[in-house]
């Protein structure tokens, strides 16, 4: 626990110290509030599904799977992170430089799959302008690394990615910074929680006593070292049955993953995946053979039925985010950013009732987040 804690109830407590409860909590002990946090895991977040996760900003490349809400989550967060990282007290790897979608020809009836579920989900300013089309000479110059192996791609313009663990560390060391009270390694009971004026249950999949429908999607991922290629920014490799993405961070270490899989299991990487995603990165470039892995992480994010990420008000004095899917990194600056506005209403009462509370998300800037006990089901 930090050294700040008086014995005085604190205006917020936040539940769950993973990416969205610690971005909470900093965002709050900024504003001037004095903040406790309750996290089950350690302070390094290894417990937590932004541990394992490539932490790839990618709005236009994740169209192809996500609705137009999702996308502009993800436009208005990218721009934010840069804002984010400058205030903390650690840097953090911040890359800018788009994603490369590529495909083999075996897999070419992919590509305008891909261009058109991209085109519905994305708005179209965005896609026009994201969009651009390489081929031979120009893919070649645009990521050398992989000249002469692929004819044909896409650069997605001004995409990024960041390093996931670097983040979390920055913002553990963020929250002492501010004086925010940390309760590490520390379960809370759901019969007798934290007093403070407002909570914030920003606990995953540990919310699921309180909000049944969370399900888990599990996703692994493999951690490489592999010197000498020097991918220059993330590339995706369209494919029928494991679309892969190889995610390059600081000291010639890769974040590669493909797999997404129904339920909640936490045991190991399989066999089956493990092959996979190493013979889909063998694919993209002969060089990976001869990489080190570093380890396989599996996890589950926690998952809404409609995919969506929620904020509802439980008509007193707690708000519960969740849902965050696989966009965690790339959307999370502005779901806090609405999650701390309305929590700073409920705090000076400006969201009494059912009442100001409509009014107030009718206003909101994300207000399709926000919901009621009553507007959302969380049964």
């Amino acid at each position: 626990m930090s050294a700040s804690g008086s014995g005085r109830q604190p205006d917020f407590a936040v539940l769950g110290g993973g990416l969205c409860g610690r971005l909470v909590a900093w965002r709050l002990a900024g504003a001037g509030h004095r903040v406790a946090l309750y996290e089950r895991g350690d302070a390094d977040g290894s417990q937590a599904a932004a541990w394992v996760a490539a932490a790839m900003l990618a709005p236009l490349a994740e169209a192809a799977v996500a609705e137009t809400l999702i996308v502009e989550l993800g436009v208005a967060s990218l721009d934010a992170w840069p804002r984010v990282l400058a205030e903390l007290p650690e840097p953090v790897f911040f890359q800018r430089n788009g994603t490369l979608v590529v495909w083999h020809h075996a897999d070419r009836t992919e590509a305008p799959l891909f261009e058109r579920r991209v085109r519905a989900s994305a708005p179209r300013a965005l896609a026009d302008a994201g969009f651009v089309a390489l081929e031979g000479e120009r893919l070649d110059e645009a990521e050398p690394a992989l000249a002469g192996r692929f004819p044909r791609g896409w650069l997605l313009a001004g995409e990024g990615q960041l390093d996931n663990r670097q983040v979390l560390r920055a913002l553990a060391a963020g929250l002492a910074e501010r004086g925010v009270e940390t309760h590490w390694n520390t379960a809370v009971d759901e019969a007798d929680l934290p007093r403070a004026r407002v909570t914030i249950d920003c606990r995953g999949l540990g919310a699921k006593p309180v909000w049944p429908a969370l399900r888990g999607i599990r996703g692994e991922v493999a951690r490489i070292h592999a010197p000498g290629i020097g991918l220059s920014r993330p590339v995706r490799l369209l494919h029928p049955r494991y679309p892969l993405y190889v995610a390059p961070k600081q000291d010639d270490v890769y974040v590669i993953g493909a797999t997404e899989i129904e339920g909640e299991d936490m045991s190991p990487v399989s066999v089956r995946s493990a092959l996979e995603l190493l013979s889909a990165a063998f694919a993209v470039h002969p060089a990976f053979g001869e990489a080190r892995i570093l380890e396989f992480n599996s996890q589950c994010r926690p998952t809404l039925p409609d995919h969506r990420p929620a904020v509802v008000w439980d008509g007193a004095s707690t708000l519960r985010v969740n849902g965050l899917y696989r966009h965690g990194y790339m959307i999370v600056p502005e779901v806090v950013d609405e999650v701390v506005r309305t929590a700073g209403a409920l705090f000076d009462g400006r969201i009494a009732n059912a009442d100001t509370f409509g009014d107030w998300r009718r206003n909101a800037r994300w207000g399709a987040l926000l919901h009621d006990g009553h507007s959302r089901e969380t049964a």
